[in-house]
């Protein structure tokens, strides 16, 4: 299966200027907990999760009007559209992350794919134990 088949398309991006207020009202408003940090030719430069905003931000003491590149994971691990799932959980495994950018040939984001989608569409034929064991590595403390 390619990650073509189950990246949510088009998501949620911020720039590294973006305050995290902002940042924190685009995952409410689009129901995500990471959003992809991209530059002004939209590629992706980092990631800011829902954690980012409260380990990073508020549990430091900042204010809501931190600029993301305060807050973000820089240089994330992305996949192509084009790349077998295996590619995004071998990332989400080895990075232990649950939310892998997609990007094109310029390294432009044009999706993301995350832990639940691929719980999501897992084939009928992989045993479901088959499937927990690739959540609990991913999940691992590092």
């Amino acid at each position: 299966m390619r990650i073509a088949e189950l990246m949510t398309r088009d998501p949620a991006c911020c720039t590294p200027e973006t305050p995290a207020r902002k940042a924190a009202r685009a995952m409410a408003e689009k129901d995500c907990g990471c959003l992809p940090v991209v530059d002004e030719g939209h590629r992706v430069i980092g990631t800011v999760t829902d954690r980012d905003l409260a380990c990073r931000c508020v549990a430091e003491g900042k204010d809501a009007e931190t600029p993301v590149r305060d807050l973000m994971t820089a240089n994330p691990s992305c996949c192509g559209a084009d790349d077998d799932v295996a590619v995004a959980e071998k990332i989400m495994k080895e990075r232990q992350v649950r939310r892998v950018p997609v990007v094109d040939h310029a390294g432009c984001c044009i999706g993301i794919v995350a832990q639940a989608d691929l719980a999501r569409h897992v084939k009928a034929d992989i045993p479901e134990r088959e499937l927990a064991s690739v959540v609990q590595r991913i999940s691992e403390p590092a």
